[in-house]
């Protein structure tokens, strides 16, 4: 249950989706795609951050959430600050979201401006999972491309 960040980045990474549930920068996604806090403020807000900080910070999110909302509400993750991390190198021309079957070509910017959905109803996505690929504008939110295993760069 773990997706792969490669191909043309500088530094292949692994992501757990089950341990962000404690993270930060998670979004309750009916939220997420709220017009009065778009998606592009809260990904300008991360991006912002002293780049020095140790990241995930979870301090405030165990002190901002309770168990009841914990376990009620359905999470999205931005992806900007992993590929930040992964560092794709400048002539990359795509990004490929790879599930076990299946792929959806996507440009950079697109990538970039996503988020996966990771939770539902506060569980963790088994069926269908570890996550759900939702576009930053959120026009696939109701049907996002599912079993995401892998975020390939061409």
């Amino acid at each position: 249950m773990i997706i792969q960040i490669k191909g043309n980045v500088k530094f292949p990474i692994t992501l757990d989706p089950s341990v962000w549930i404690f993270d930060d920068r998670k979004m309750v996604l009916e939220e997420a795609f709220d017009k009065k806090n778009t998606f592009t403020e809260v990904i300008e807000e991360f991006s912002g951050q002293d780049s020095n900080r140790v990241k995930p910070q979870v301090h405030n999110s165990i002190k901002k959430f309770n168990k009841n909302e914990l376990l009620t509400n359905s999470y999205v993750m931005p992806i900007f600050d992993f590929l930040q991390t992964a560092e794709i190198h400048s002539d990359a021309q795509i990004a490929m979201i790879k599930s076990e079957k299946n792929y959806l070509e996507v440009t950079i910017d697109e990538v970039l401006n996503s988020v996966l959905l990771f939770a539902i109803d506060g569980k963790q996505i088994k069926t269908d999972g570890p996550a759900y690929f939702i576009f930053g504008d959120g026009r696939n939110k109701d049907e996002p491309f599912k079993n995401v295993t892998e975020i390939y760069f061409q």
